[in-house]
């Protein structure tokens, strides 16, 4: 099944000299099974490679952007730019999920999986730019869709450790320390999913998901975060 890139292409601002580039950053390995005449190799090599380029370029932004900032917190920053959950959300922004190759069972993913899968054909899509049309171009390219959400990260605090922030806020405002408790535990030891839920005191603030116990309370703790912010908007 080929697509038209041209929507894609619209998206990204660049037109590809070598289309098969292209191809290959959104195909997932799962396809190549269901496929086996497929005439491109699946995304995990430039995946690799649009990994490296995509931290270059943040590292460069960052370290001109904030001359006085010390290695640590630039890190965060880009850590925060970088991880599976806001390439994930970059990569729907750009509708790049309209256009990925994936086999009919990964199609019905959802959830953490579904986002890792977007992250990682994102990167595969950095590196087939870097390799078409070059740096600057790739470098505007990761700018614009990526870096942008810089102010986001900082204004909304997602580059410290929602743990550690929500229990500064709560805290604060309610003298309390949030704690957490495992809710539910499913599925096999190699596939377990843990559901937390953080408590104030003995209330239950809110509850997050995730494949172990510590993802699993930062999602919760990420969930609490979110009702305080929605609060501060009503209270507005």
């Amino acid at each position: 099944m080929n697509k038209d890139f041209k929507g894609i292409e619209e998206k990204i601002g660049v037109r590809f000299v070598n289309g098969a580039l292209l191809k290959e950053a959104l195909t997932h390995r799962s396809y190549l099974n269901e496929h086996s005449d497929w005439p491109v190799p699946h995304n995990e090599r430039l995946e690799y490679l649009g990994d490296a380029v995509t931290e270059l370029i943040t590292t460069d932004f960052l370290f001109k952007k904030f001359p006085d900032r010390q290695e640590g917190e630039l890190t965060s920053f880009r850590a925060a730019l970088v991880n599976y959950q806001m390439m994930g959300k970059v990569a729907r922004e750009i509708a790049l999920d309209k256009y990925l190759y994936l086999s009919k069972g990964e199609e019905k993913d959802s959830g953490k999986a579904r986002e890792v899968i977007l992250a990682n054909a994102f990167e595969a899509l950095v590196g087939s730019v870097y390799l078409d049309a070059g740096y600057e171009k790739t470098r505007e390219f990761v700018e614009r869709v990526l870096i942008s959400h810089l102010d986001e990260v900082i204004q909304e605090g997602l580059y410290r450790d929602p743990k550690s922030l929500l229990q500064e806020i709560v805290q604060e405002k309610l003298k309390l320390t949030p704690t957490y408790r495992v809710l539910a535990e499913n599925g096999p030891d190699h596939q377990k999913k843990f559901t937390v839920g953080v408590f104030f005191g003995d209330t239950i603030a809110a509850e997050g998901g995730g494949t172990s116990k510590q993802e699993a309370e930062s999602s919760a703790a990420r969930m609490a975060l979110n009702s305080f912010e929605d609060t501060k908007k009503e209270d507005n």
